[in-house]
């Protein structure tokens, strides 16, 4: 492996597919990195750059400083950004938008740039602009030789409609030399099928609870105890971990007892208040993490009636040890199974209170047998 990739945590598959490129000298023009958000696609695309530069010995240590800063024509940064008032189809990407808005843009990438991990969250970005597309052939426009590839990141590819995709496609079939595409998704489904044809794709994996736990320690200031404890419940994502920690973790864990109280006592519109308290207050990355919490319960509970260690409510033994007492006969793995296919309706857009409330039903429904 290369020194490029040495801090890139738990990814060794897709990066030695990348350095398998490197070496051979055949790259692809265009790569499509996908997998769960938070594990590092960003980061490999950015040192992949570098990479793939890394011949100009004379100039290398400026020119990974220029693709680290995302500079212009080494990289280009492409983003979801909200739109302008009056803004049309012939407006500049940035052209309608107040400075406020210029300002928040330029914060959040400073802050990618310090931190490869840190999510972009800009109010009202939905959406990849065909206007930041169309920007791609100024760029591509460019004769610039002092590096051998130039770089077009787009992240959170699916982010973009139909009408961009498809002004995209006419870069990707007439590829230019020294060019390559790189398109970050966690949701490839989003993305034409010409589109995902015309690129390689390369599955990032979800990280250890170890490598979660060294990547919020070291770039997010968080202690290794308390990291060590979000990343059991984190599922292979930073940005699940940071997001259980924005929404008070602890907290979390406290709501995810009493709902499971309430709905084994049969009060179901009590519990329904309860999670909906949190699910109004949360994104839908928050809320399925959230909701997988009580799938984590239910595993607990199940391991604890094995006669196995409690993994992840450690703190909270009692509960499970006085719920196996009192439900002995809980078909938990059937109610586990249950709960875990409705979560999964999350990513058909479900309404979630449909979703909450036959949750709430299925922890009920132990009671009742």
């Amino acid at each position: 492996m290369n020194e490029y990739f040495d801090n890139i945590h738990g990814q060794g598959k897709a990066t030695k597919i990348l350095t398998n490129f490197y070496e051979s000298g055949k790259i692809p023009h265009a790569l499509l990195f996908t997998g769960n958000e938070g594990v590092g696609k960003f980061f490999t695309s950015v040192q992949f750059a570098k990479l793939i530069n890394s011949g100009n010995n004379a100039r290398l240590e400026q020119i990974n400083k220029h693709i680290s800063n995302l500079t212009e024509p080494y990289i280009k940064y492409i983003i979801p950004l909200p739109r302008g008032k009056g803004e049309d189809g012939d407006s500049g990407s940035t052209e309608k938008l107040t400075d406020d808005q210029i300002n928040e843009i330029r914060s959040e990438i400073s802050k990618k740039i310090s931190n490869p991990y840190h999510r972009i969250n800009l109010d009202r970005a939905f959406n990849i602009k065909i206007s930041s597309i169309r920007e791609i052939r100024k760029f591509l426009s460019l004769n610039f030789g002092e590096v051998e590839y130039r770089v077009v990141i787009i992240e959170e590819a699916s982010q973009m409609n139909a009408e961009a995709q498809n002004a995209l496609l006419k870069s990707l079939e007439e590829p230019p030399e020294g060019v390559i595409f790189i398109l970050i998704t966690s949701e490839p489904e989003g993305l034409l099928p010409t589109i995902k044809s015309r690129c390689w794709q390369i599955k990032f994996e979800p990280l250890s609870n170890s490598d979660v736990k060294s990547i919020l320690a070291t770039y997010f200031d968080i202690t290794k105890e308390r990291a060590s404890h979000v990343a059991l419940f984190s599922h292979g994502s930073v940005s699940a971990g940071l997001s259980l920690l924005e929404n008070d973790f602890e907290k979390l864990l406290e709501k995810t007892i009493i709902i499971l109280r309430y709905a084994l006592a049969k009060k179901y519109f009590t519990a329904l208040d309860e999670m909906n308290s949190i699910i109004n207050e949360s994104s839908l990355t928050s809320t399925k993490v959230f909701l997988q919490m009580i799938l984590m319960w239910l595993s607990d509970a199940q391991k604890h009636k094995a006669g196995l260690e409690i993994s992840y409510f450690k703190n909270y033994s009692d509960t499970i040890i006085k719920f196996n007492n009192k439900f002995s006969d809980a078909d938990i793995v059937s109610v586990y199974s249950n709960i875990d296919n409705l979560i999964r309706l999350t990513d058909r857009k479900v309404n979630l209170n449909i979703i909450s409330m036959n949750i709430i039903f299925e922890i009920a429904s132990i009671a009742l047998r």
